[in-house]
């Protein structure tokens, strides 16, 4: 083999050998940032937050209202099949469990009409919010990473998160959930003995 070939060729291995070095040294900091913007999102993501949104009548309904009940958030939009899905079943399960204190609100992600007609056809007997671009940055701080829909959270009185679920969620995996929290927090609700 002639030294220019070996030149070239080691001159080749040094190239690709410093382009994998760069290539590992970007994908670990690549992966380092997005684990820190997750460790930073979670740490932000314990309670829900306030918000206001506008209802479908106009009024504009805050978080608070709900704070001292066990709430069921979903965020969904009419053209979202899963998301039409689900619905029916959490206009069940809200009357349900409406007793127990527990309150499901919907923030859809849509134009106005459209989610109006829907909710209309099926007759949701809870709240449905109006949401936009701010309802998606809301979503993304309550841990809907890639902001797919639906995606709905639990949140026990007081606030504090405690499931997060991305995608159509099966009664069978929300009903238990509900029945335990139920159970958690229903000395929270108790009335006072009389002495």
């Amino acid at each position: 083999m002639k030294p220019t070939h070996i030149l070239v060729i080691a001159a080749a291995g040094a190239l690709l050998g410093a382009a994998a070095g760069f290539g590992i040294k970007f994908f670990n900091a690549e992966e380092s940032s997005l684990s820190a913007e997750s460790e930073s999102a979670m740490a932000s993501l314990q309670t829900v937050p306030d918000f206001a949104f506008q209802d479908l009548e106009g009024q504009v309904r805050h978080a608070s209202e709900w704070r001292d009940r066990i709430l069921v958030l979903n965020f969904w939009a009419a053209w979202c099949p899963p998301c039409r899905e689900e619905m029916p079943m959490f206009n069940e399960l809200q009357e349900k469990y409406a007793r127990d204190h527990v309150r499901f609100v919907g923030i859809a992600i849509d134009d106005p009409e459209p989610v109006r007609q829907f909710v209309e056809s099926i007759g949701v007997d809870y709240p449905i919010l109006l949401g936009d671009l701010e309802a998606i940055e809301l979503s993304k701080r309550l841990g809907n990473r890639f902001e797919g829909l639906p995606f709905t959270i639990v949140a026990e009185p007081g606030g504090k998160i405690i499931l997060r679920h991305q995608g159509g969620i099966e009664q069978d995996q929300l009903e238990p959930f509900l029945q335990d929290t139920v159970e958690r927090i229903r000395p929270q609700f108790a009335s006072p003995e009389r002495i």
